[in-house]
């Protein structure tokens, strides 16, 4: 026994020493100071991967050679293919760039690259965010993401965004809601945009001053909570390192458009702050479509030490967009503008006032450790009014997001990485709704608020636990499963409750509250590299959306709506993501069928007669079976390092949705042959999912040059849509061609960039919205005639 002992014993250190001269060892550095860089991000042949220690140092296992890929925030990657086995340290220098020092990143799996994600992630950096104006985000979005569709109310507001099928709340129509955003979970710079209880209102957002945004398509509740359509991310423009500069951009274009920019950058070794200011407005291209705006925001990045650092943000918006209501049908087939006469009496519009600020906190514990922390809050002032009326909100909303990372090497090939982590918000908001009637003393004016209608204080909280793993094996496979569990409370107090209910033997309840808890969503995903190249991926994903407060309440009878249960979606997709001919072609195809069920709709009450209808309220309904394709490609087809032309690269991504009802039914009120008020009940299984077109199409290409004149060139279809859900109207397809050129330089410690552009060339007739199921008020046209924008951007660096 002690002879095979001593002989595996001897076998084990034999091992051990073959292991350790088949292995790698180097040193990460700083090119400018040569100090370590700790925690930089080493990829290996593409599937895995250490960390760099305090020392800036790393080992790993090897045979022949492999392929490194080094990245740390604020610093160029490095590509570099090494030899093993080399008793020499592999040294390896990071030149700073402009990027900046931290932030606090919110869409999981960022560090991993496209090929080891098995799922549907789009990113968007500036190229693609300032193709066009860079003011509105719907630009980027409807060109650039396929299977996303985002539209806006008014010229810079009453935005809603639809991801593979699932666009906003339930509305008084029975199927969708044109007036709020719900679904999609929105992130700015680590602070959530939607609220408590799961609205997203983004009038205020400056998009001129974003510079990155990231998407997540589908159900996401394992680690986002109540995400049932996906997520977004936006990242401001940050302080670049070692730097310090002023700088100053204007933009002007057709209907009157203008906006400035004044920003002051301070970057050093470790820290950064960029202050910014920005201001923003349009005199509208229809009769009472003005906007105006005003942004204020500061980032602040500060490494406290090698493993701590901090970043902050802060930001104050104030926003005005005129609305002058929906187009009927007949209106924007004519061609006439002229708006709603209601809305624009009642002197609609949305004002917004908002102030957001978070702080977060990254601490690297070791290589296998590391947690980021965020406290955000922001307060607000809404008032907005409407062809209905007039209505103010002030909501104020406040919480934190803690995750932590966590990897282990388990052996050559082996490797386990993970998140866990939870998130909270809460809302606290007065919502006052008011009747509009004339002005006495100028008729002829815009009307007045002439009485109280509502006046409602809500409380919305929730809380959600995550946690996702995944475990990287042999042969580039990687699986992946999580978990998480979300809780909403929900309550509404009703502050004119005793106007008309203080008497005994009243049944109406003072104050509604319900409560939706355990809603679990699992997530399960395999994911296989091939050569490096390529990969191929099938996922499985879930997500909720439970109601917001003013669904919990049967307003005619004063009952608790205890039946209404969260909106559940699951998802499954297959897809592939690859780069082929020396990383000049990158490409992205998924195929999915993502199930939204017990989608709210309506029922109708009647009076025990049955000759009138006494109310409606919210109901689970049926669900939507969304089928759908979506593909991208980009390719570099000329990059040089000398000549005239540097780049020249074009881009193309189409959508195809098959999208239908299933087991749908919606009750409204109708008209019997004596001209009774009677419930009639329609089905709409089998039909098109309203407010979706089935196929979309975008190409373009983007140009740039050494002497520095670029441009892009950019084509966008979107098909005839149904936008009701009987299927009965259609909108007509429509194409946009829009186009950009403009010159760079940068001379001693000025930075120039001059552009014009031209935005819908061949006059085409387009929708900035389309309202679903809300006949005879149909369109938010956008200008049908050629429209021009130019402007210069200006930095000095000290």
């Amino acid at each position: 026994m002690r002879k095979l002992i001593l002989l595996v014993l001897g076998m084990v250190c034999s091992m051990l020493s073959f292991a350790q001269s088949n292995q790698i060892k180097g040193k990460v550095i700083d090119e400018i100071d040569k100090t370590p860089v700790v925690g930089a991000n080493i990829i290996i042949d593409g599937t895995r991967g250490v960390i760099t220690d305090n020392n800036g140092e790393f080992t790993f296992p090897c045979s022949g050679s492999s392929r490194l890929k080094v990245t740390f925030v604020g610093y160029k990657s490095v590509n570099q293919t090494v030899s093993c086995g080399s008793s020499e340290m592999l040294v390896i220098a990071l030149v700073p760039n402009e990027q900046e020092l931290e932030r606090v990143e919110v869409l999981a799996n960022s560090n991993k690259t496209q090929l080891e994600q098995p799922i549907s992630y789009v990113e968007m950096d500036e190229t693609d965010l300032k193709r066009g104006t860079g003011l509105f985000l719907d630009d980027a979005i409807n060109t650039n993401v396929p299977g996303v569709f985002m539209q806006r109310r008014t010229q810079s507001g009453g935005q809603q965004i639809n991801i593979r099928g699932y666009g906003s709340g339930m509305g008084f129509r029975g199927v969708s809601n044109n007036f709020d955003s719900q679904g999609v979970k929105m992130y700015l710079n680590g602070i959530p945009v939607t609220d408590g209880e799961g609205i997203t209102v983004m009038d205020d957002i400056d998009y001129g001053s974003v510079t990155n945004t990231s998407i997540l398509k589908g159900p996401s509740g394992t680690l986002y909570g109540l995400a049932i359509a996906g997520v977004i991310n936006m990242q401001t423009e940050k302080a670049p390192r070692n730097k310090t500069s002023i700088g100053q951009d204007m933009t002007v274009g057709s209907y009157g458009l203008l906006r400035t920019t004044t920003r002051l950058s301070v970057g050093t070794e470790n820290s950064s702050i960029l202050l910014n200011y920005g201001h923003q407005k349009f005199d509208g291209f229809m009769d009472h479509t003005k906007s105006s705006k005003d942004f204020a925001n500061m980032m602040g990045d500060f490494r406290l030490n090698d493993k701590h650092t901090i970043t902050t943000y802060l930001g104050y918006a104030d926003s005005y967009d005129e609305r002058n209501g929906e187009l009927t049908r007949e209106q924007y087939e004519s061609f006439d503008y002229s708006g709603n006469p209601r809305y624009i009496k009642n002197n609609a519009h949305s004002a917004v006032e908002t102030f957001r600020a978070g702080v977060g906190s990254t601490y690297r514990f070791n290589q296998t450790i590391s947690n980021t922390t965020s406290l955000f809050g922001s307060s607000q002032r809404l008032d907005n009014s409407s062809a209905g009326g007039w209505n103010d909100k002030s909501p104020l909303n406040y919480g934190f997001r803690s995750v932590s990372d966590l990897n282990f090497n388990l052996g050559e090939n082996v490797e386990l990485a993970g998140q866990a982590g939870a998130e909270a918000q809460r809302m606290n908001a007065q919502t006052v709704g008011y009747g509009m009637g004339a002005d006495s003393t100028n008729l002829a004016g815009y009307n007045i608020i002439t009485s109280l209608r509502s006046n409602q204080v809500t409380t919305s909280s929730t809380i959600s636990y995550f946690t996702q793993w995944t475990l990287k094996l042999p042969s580039q496979l990687s699986l992946t499963a999580g978990l998480g569990i979300s809780n909403m409370n929900l309550s509404l107090d009703d502050r004119l409750w005793a106007f008309s209910n203080n008497h005994p033997g009243n049944d109406k309840l003072k104050v509604y509250s319900n409560s939706y808890k355990g809603l679990v969503s699992p997530t399960l995903a395999i994911n296989k590299e091939i050569n490096s190249q390529a990969s191929v991926y099938a996922s499985y994903s879930t997500g909720y959306k439970a109601p917001v407060a003013s669904n919990i309440l049967i307003s005619t009878t004063g009952e608790l709506n205890t039946g209404l249960k969260p909106e559940k979606g699951t998802q499954f997709e297959l897809g592939t993501k690859g780069s082929f001919a020396d990383n000049r072609l990158f490409y992205t195809l998924s195929v999915f069928q993502a199930n939204f069920q017990d989608k709210f709709t309506t029922v109708t009450v009647q009076n025990p007669d049955n000759t009138a209808t006494l109310y409606s309220y919210l109901v689970n309904g049926g669900k939507l079976d969304n089928k759908g394709v979506e593909a991208y490609v980009k390719y570099t087809a000329w990059e040089s390092q000398s000549g005239f032309l540097k780049l020249i690269q074009p881009f193309a991504n189409f959508t195809f949705s098959d999208f239908t009802y299933e087991d749908y039914q919606f009750e409204r009120v109708g008209k019997n042959d004596q001209g009774k008020d009677v419930a009639i009940v329609e089905d709409y299984s089998g039909l098109a999912v309203a407010g979706v077109a089935p196929f979309v199409f975008n190409t373009g290409i983007d140009v740039d040059t050494h002497v520095g004149f670029y441009g892009n060139l950019y084509f966008n279809y979107r098909s005839s849509m149904p936008y009701t859900s009987d299927g009965l109207n259609e909108t007509d397809p429509y194409n946009l061609l829009n186009s950009k050129i403009g010159f760079r330089k940068s001379l001693s410690q000025f930075d120039l960039d001059l552009y014009v552009a031209a935005n819908n060339i061949t006059g085409s007739q387009y929708y900035n919205m389309v309202f679903v199921n809300q006949l005879p008020d149909a369109y938010i046209p956008g200008p049908n005639e050629i429209n021009f924008f130019g402007g210069i951007n200006l930095k000095y660096s000290f």
